[in-house]
């Protein structure tokens, strides 16, 4: 019995060594998830629920910022629309160009490095830079775009000037800079296994049902993850619209303590990542600006959520 005992606490001793090392190994990690995610995100909802101004002490005010936001700020539901509208027309666009890009560029047998560093060259430029040089391309006024359009006897779109065509400029905007999907997408098709290429064409598929049935379930974990991260990233959509819109609107050399009104034109480039700006750093009020990111991280984990369930039809699961 002793001996049993003895053994007992041996093993229990072990497991807690073991359990300590293990602890150890993962200390930086929890350190890290603690201190730049779950603190914020605790801080986040504690100001939601305040009145903070980032210069006075914090007082409680309930459902307060919450009801501001969601009943009487003007500009937060066209935020949400414009930022949802960006999520799906956005990110599905540049999924499919990017795929399309990159079939293409593996079918070219000669050429084939002149074309991928045109298509990647782009997704370098700064963001900044890249809208500018947007804004005066798509400028309704001067800009070579419309020109061209009107030698063709085409209609000429008012582009960032022009509430209904403001989003779709964005869009060609990024899929100009497209490179980054390119070049992920380039990489897992050269990984399709080419026998089952070779074994569908004896079974007669064509281009379409080789694509279908070979290419898109060998890549479609690369999709999905080219959905997911462009989902995150569009839900942070901040520089490039907010840009586009103070260069259409004439205000982009404001004067510094200029509050600027982000949006323009009518409210349709705004996104909730430029209310959380306008609302924390240029209304100092904390605690509104809370609401709209939780609603922000709501969004992005919904999702992610959706999009990461095995039966989405991305991923193809096997038996």
């Amino acid at each position: 019995m002793t001996i049993l005992h003895g053994h007992s606490a041996a093993l229990r001793t072990k497991r807690r060594r073991e359990g300590l090392r293990t602890l150890a190994f993962l200390s930086p990690w929890l350190i890290g998830f603690s201190v730049f995610f779950v603190y914020p995100l605790l801080s986040t909802v504690y100001f939601s629920f305040m009145k903070y101004d980032g210069f006075k002490p914090p007082t409680f005010n309930g459902l307060t910022n919450w009801t501001y936001v969601f009943s009487q700020y003007p500009f937060f539901w066209a935020a949400m629309r414009n930022t949802l509208w960006l999520v799906v027309v956005m990110v599905a666009a540049r999924v499919v160009f990017g795929l399309g890009v990159g079939l293409l560029i593996t079918k070219i047998k000669t050429g084939a490095g002149v074309f991928r560093t045109f298509f990647y060259l782009p997704y370098l430029a700064p963001p900044v830079a890249a809208t500018l040089a947007f804004a005066f391309l798509l400028n309704p006024g001067t800009g070579p775009v419309n020109q061209v359009l009107g030698d063709l006897g085409l209609p000429q779109p008012g582009w960032f000037n022009d509430p209904t065509w403001s989003k779709p400029a964005l869009t060609l905007l990024a899929l100009w800079g497209i490179g980054d999907l390119m070049v992920i997408f380039m990489a897992a098709l050269l990984d399709v296994p080419k026998e089952q290429y070779e074994a569908a064409e004896l079974d007669g598929a064509g281009s379409w049902k080789r694509f279908r049935y070979v290419t898109l379930p060998n890549i479609s974990p690369i999709v999905l993850f080219a959905v997911v991260t462009g989902v995150i990233q569009t839900m942070q959509y901040y520089t490039q619209p907010l840009i586009a819109g103070k260069t259409a609107s004439g205000v982009i050399g404001a004067g510094a303590g200029q509050i600027y009104e982000p949006g323009y034109p009518g409210k349709s480039t705004l996104t909730l990542p430029q209310l959380i700006y306008s609302l924390g750093f240029q209304r100092f009020d904390t605690g509104s600006a809370c609401v709209v990111a939780l609603v922000l991280f709501a969004l992005s984990m919904a999702f992610t959520a959706l999009l990461m369930r095995r039966r989405g039809g991305l991923i193809t699961v096997e038996d």
